[in-house]
């Protein structure tokens, strides 16, 4: 005899329970460290073009998406930005 139950597959969440960012769009990171940091803060904090020369959330993401080192200093300034918030809200 099969054994004829199926198995549900794990959900994303469970993929990735510990990972900040799973979830989180590029377009969100850019759009929030934008509003936060302004586009002058931002390319001060990751001095690329697309933060600093008419910077643009549709240009920031063309770039990013193809530059992997341009990527990982944005998800880390993210991150950065993320625990700053935090701690600034505890009592």
């Amino acid at each position: 005899m099969s054994d004829s139950s199926p198995t549900s597959p794990p959900e994303a969440s469970a993929n990735q329970p510990r990972n900040p960012l799973h979830g989180v769009t590029l377009e969100r990171m850019v759009t929030e460290l934008a509003d936060h940091y302004g586009w002058e803060g931002l390319g001060q904090r990751i001095p690329v073009r697309c933060f600093t020369h008419e910077p643009s959330v549709g240009s920031s993401l063309k770039f990013l998406r193809r530059t992997p080192w341009a990527r990982e200093k944005t998800e880390s300034l993210y991150l950065f930005m993320q625990r700053e918030n935090r701690r600034a809200q505890r009592p």
